[in-house]
């Protein structure tokens, strides 16, 4: 049974020079942000490049994040099918806390593989940040984190979880720590295990 991704930019059924305008602004903006850099990113002169009215480009995509969620879309879509219905321990098969450590270390490798897009989307408003694939996310540790911690809020354990896997720390901690992607997938791994080992 496929899932519905809440993907914000996720395409709806549409006229085919619809698809042709969006199709054209997204490869456009993925030119750009080679180019010159995801923070440099500005939808009017998308819409310049991309030969369409600057009222297109707000009219669907809304702001700029929603432009850079309809850019990581592909990949953010592999992941999610991932840990949905993939194998173990990442997919269904495997012990809740096995699940929630092999989710924490897949999404530090999810946010590194377009780390200048996951920086920029953080820029975003927090009601705009903490909906897309972050409540997917969110929904799947809580569900987790509630089979092995039912005495404690897995909402609030989802949260906590999911805080120090940011983009801006993540690249601070690479840039100016000098930490490995590999230290930062084991310091999750700690995080989980902490939080979803049973207590003597």
């Amino acid at each position: 049974m496929s899932h519905q991704l809440p993907i914000v930019g996720q395409p709806q059924p549409e006229r085919a020079d619809a698809a042709r305008n969006r199709q054209k602004i997204i490869q456009v903006a993925a030119r750009m942000i080679e180019l010159k850099g995801a923070d440099q990113l500005s939808l009017d002169e998308v819409a310049r490049e991309a030969c369409v009215g600057v009222g297109t480009v707000y009219r669907r995509f809304g702001d700029r994040t929603g432009l850079v969620f309809a850019l990581i879309d592909e990949r953010e879509r592999v992941f999610q099918e991932a840990f949905m219905n993939g194998p173990p321990p990442l997919g269904p098969g495997a012990g809740a806390a096995e699940r929630v450590a092999a989710f924490l270390t897949a999404l530090v490798d999810r946010v590194v593989d377009q780390q200048d897009l996951m920086l920029l989307l953080e820029l975003g408003s927090p009601k705009v940040r903490f909906r897309g694939p972050y409540r997917l996310y969110h929904t799947h540790l809580t569900r987790l984190l509630a089979e092995v911690r039912p005495a404690v809020d897995p909402r609030f354990l989802a949260d906590a979880l999911l805080a120090p896997l940011n983009a801006h720390l993540i690249s601070y901690q690479r840039d100016e720590r000098g930490l490995t992607v590999e230290a930062i997938k084991a310091g999750a791994r700690t995080l989980a295990q902490a939080l979803t080992q049973p207590r003597a």
